[in-house]
């Protein structure tokens, strides 16, 4: 290295100079993560989806501390739990966590596992409620008596556990299998910027694709019918439980959203795993030809080959906006919003 960037600083974290793998930008400071992010995903819009790119807004770190990650996949070894080692399977062992939230660091730090291979550790920040699944079962397990011990031997074979957030101003019930958003201030100003742009769509239905368990279509589009596609039988269940009371009721739909028979819409918000739309996704979203796509993307090589796909169907990006979701690591989060083009092609 010849000259530092203004933005390098020592890393807060020693495990990370030990080769943990759960942080790369651990040399960043934080107050310049999230203009990186921004350029990440820029040069993403422009060079693989060939667009050009309005200002992107940028939001503040929803914790520039750490502290913020109620979700952390790790592996075990020695009935030790410890984050990948950057290239490897082999864990690193830590006695501490910068990012993973303090109640799943104790956890992390003081959990002992048995002979299993790996332990998803998950809590809600703002309940309390915390519980471990560990692969491939749960045997001599020692970890706080507040916390539900499952394996994954057991969700296989049907045993339904769960713990509850508070996001939004609302309780969600998520369980073992259930996709969650794992850094909840982060999440009450995602659902801010997705209603914002759902409030700015024409009428009719509220779609919510890769809905997962309702944070959007529980949030969103008060007044709106709404449609609710998810592929995931724990996901669903969960998606029932934290619709219900919701007026008018909402129709739910399990089955994979690339399978989907489209309904007329007014706004559709898609919210797709790391790997985006795809082809197939993106045909589905089309084709329920709403006045407004809202699409939340968490890796901005599938945000760019996604807009593509969505400009190509006949719709125009008119909003890019960062969620400062994941300190310390380049991962984003992106809200970009696609209006539909008159036929005109004005």
């Amino acid at each position: 290295m010849l000259d530092a960037s203004p933005l390098r600083v020592p890393s807060p974290c020693l495990h990370g100079d030990r080769g943990c793998g759960g942080c790369d930008w651990l040399h960043v400071a934080p107050s310049g993560q999230e203009g990186l992010r921004a350029a990440i995903v820029r040069d993403a819009l422009e060079r693989i989806g060939r667009l050009e790119v309005p200002e992107i807004r940028v939001g503040e770190d929803s914790a520039p501390g750490g502290g913020h990650r109620t979700t952390v996949r790790a592996a075990v070894a020695g009935g030790r739990a410890g984050i990948r080692h950057r290239g490897s399977h082999e864990p690193v062992r830590h006695d501490s966590c910068l990012v993973a939230h303090p109640l799943v660091e104790e956890v992390l730090v003081d959990g002992r596992f048995g002979d299993a291979s790996g332990v998803v550790i998950r809590a809600g920040a703002r309940t309390g409620e915390r519980m471990v699944i560990v692969s491939p079962r749960a045997e001599e397990v020692s970890v706080p008596s507040d916390v539900v011990v499952v394996g994954d031997d057991e969700l296989r074979a049907g045993r339904r556990v769960w713990i509850h957030e508070e996001v939004a101003g609302r309780r969600w019930r998520i369980s073992g299998r259930s996709f969650f958003q794992s850094n909840p201030a982060a999440a009450d100003h995602l659902v801010e910027i997705v209603a914002a742009a759902v409030a700015g769509a024409g009428p009719g239905a509220l779609v919510d694709l890769y809905a997962g368990v309702g944070l959007f279509a529980g949030t969103v589009g008060d007044g709106r019918e709404v449609v609710a596609v998810e592929r995931s039988a724990s996901s669903v269940a969960d998606l029932r439980v934290n619709l219900a009371g919701r007026s008018p009721a909402p129709t739910i739909v399990r089955v994979p959203v690339e399978d989907w028979t489209a309904s007329p819409a007014g706004v559709v918000v898609a919210d797709p795993a790391r790997e985006g739309l795809g082809k197939a996704g993106a045909r589905a979203v089309l084709a329920a030809a709403a006045g407004r796509i809202v699409l939340v993307s968490c890796d901005a090589g599938a945000l760019g080959r996604d807009a593509r796909l969505l400009v190509d169907g006949g719709y125009r990006l008119v909003s890019v906006e960062l969620v400062g979701m994941f300190g310390f690591t380049s991962n984003v989060e992106v809200v970009t919003v696609f209006d539909r083009l008159d036929p005109g092609g004005d």
